[in-house]
């Protein structure tokens, strides 16, 4: 059975669409769902978009994102080979004033909030995104990645969270936690000032 879902025409047109969201980070936290895109929610929106930047740069280019007509926070999609992987998102909330924690438990707590969600069947191939909200704190990829649970059930983690704002640019950091080659590939996408192009940069 096919189902419909809708996708913007290219990343570039999605970016722009994008920008209010992204300079009112208000509504990256709150605000309501996009009922055209499947009621994701801006920062999903975001985060399935930093995914698709970054992972297309240091491959060979194939990935957008589509709404998920089964309920999903969005559907990544190889435009090249059709192949599709259901995501869902989790988000890291910054810290209040006052509060202390550790950023890797807190990303690992939300993993495991996530998982005790479902079963096996929920999460099998799908993507989980965390959405670190800038403030959370200080991390490390590979220490996280060490002590992911076992069985993770999800296909795969990535994380997202903003990293820096320079000259009126957006720099984001982009984490798969997946420690295959040694070390997490950890890439940093910077949004021009006007968003209408970006760069990634491969940091290890």
């Amino acid at each position: 059975m096919k189902y419909e879902t809708t996708r913007f025409k290219s990343l570039a047109v999605a970016l722009k669409e994008l920008e209010p969201f992204v300079r009112n980070g208000l509504h990256l936290q709150t605000g309501k769902p996009f009922k055209k895109l499947g009621d994701m929610r801006s920062r999903e929106v975001l985060a399935n978009w930093l995914v698709c930047a970054a992972a297309n740069a240091v491959t060979e280019g194939g990935l957008t994102f589509t709404s998920d007509p089964l309920g999903g926070d969005g559907i990544i999609l190889d435009v090249k080979t059709g192949d599709t992987w259901p995501t869902e998102h989790v988000m890291v909330p910054r810290l209040r004033p006052g509060e202390t924690a550790d950023a890797e438990t807190l990303i690992l707590d939300k993993i495991n909030q996530k998982r005790a969600k479902g079963d096996v069947a929920y999460a099998a191939g799908k993507t989980l995104i965390v959405f670190l909200e800038a403030g959370a704190g200080v991390w490390h990829p590979d220490k996280v990645a060490k002590r992911l649970p076992d069985p993770l059930l999800f296909a795969t983690v990535w994380v997202v969270g903003l990293q820096g704002f320079e000259d009126g640019e957006y720099i984001y950091a982009v984490t798969n936690l997946d420690l295959s080659n040694g070390k997490v590939p950890a890439l940093l996408v910077r949004v021009s000032s006007d968003f209408s192009s970006w760069q990634v940069t491969q940091l290890q």
